[in-house]
């Protein structure tokens, strides 16, 4: 994994670190959690070609 992917990954992950208290219960948190990882891996190879990397 480049450094890019990896930074990608930590701000994707921390911010979904700082909304899971207010996402209630922990069905509600592990959907989110897996539609916020498939949304961020799609949309990784799109942000790296537009930012040239």
């Amino acid at each position: 994994m480049d450094l890019f992917n990896l930074a990608f990954y930590a701000v994707v992950c921390g911010l979904l670190g700082l909304a899971a208290p207010w996402l209630g219960r922990i069905s509600i948190r592990l959907l989110v959690g897996m539609l916020v990882g498939i949304v961020a891996a799609g949309a990784l190879p799109t942000l790296k070609a537009v930012l040239g990397f």
